[in-house]
Order: C-alpha cells, then structure tokens, then sequence
C-alpha cells in the first residue's frame, strides 16, 4: 500500500499540556512517522506519515489530544510522505 501524509496545525491550549508526547504516543502505536513541533505560543504542526487507515485514526486524536488540552483550530492538508522520513516519530525542536 502507498504510504500517504498529512501535515496538522492544532491551536488553543495545546503547549504545556504533553501534546507533542501524547501525539509521539499515538504514532508509535499506529506505526507511523514524522514529528510533532510547537510553533509559537499556541501551535503544535505535526507532519505524519503511513497507511491511511492509521492517518485517520490519528487525525480523530489529533482533533481532541490529551486531558488538559482544549483544541480550538484544527486544521490539515496533504503532504509529502518524503519530509516525515521512513522510519520513527520525534517531538522536534520548537520553531
């Protein structure tokens, strides 16, 4: 099957709350790759990659993330299955 990606933009209440872990969770046990990233004060954007039925199961999780967080904008587009790299899933530096 052909590996396909996403790239997500959550914002809200999402830095602090153990977004990026809970994401990183999530990918190791669907088996996909990619990262997860904070982006200025209220933005994680994940880059994630794999079977399709695993991308929509972790998007679901993506919309909601874990006790504490408050999603307020979610949003996602396709991406190249090139940039989330072959193998792994890292909480990458903040930018």
């Amino acid at each position: 099957m052909r590996r396909k990606a996403l790239r997500i933009i959550v914002s809200g209440r999402v830095q602090g709350v153990g977004f990026r872990a809970f994401l990183a969770h999530a990918a190791a046990r669907l088996e996909l790759s990619g990262f997860a990233r904070n982006r200025g004060q209220d933005e994680v954007e994940t880059l994630v990659a794999g079977e399709a039925t695993a991308l929509e199961d972790f998007a679901r999780l993506a919309r909601h993330g874990p006790p504490g967080a408050r999603v307020e904008s979610y949003r996602e587009e396709e991406a190249s299955a090139a940039e989330a790299g072959e193998a792994g899933f890292v909480v990458a530096p903040s930018v």
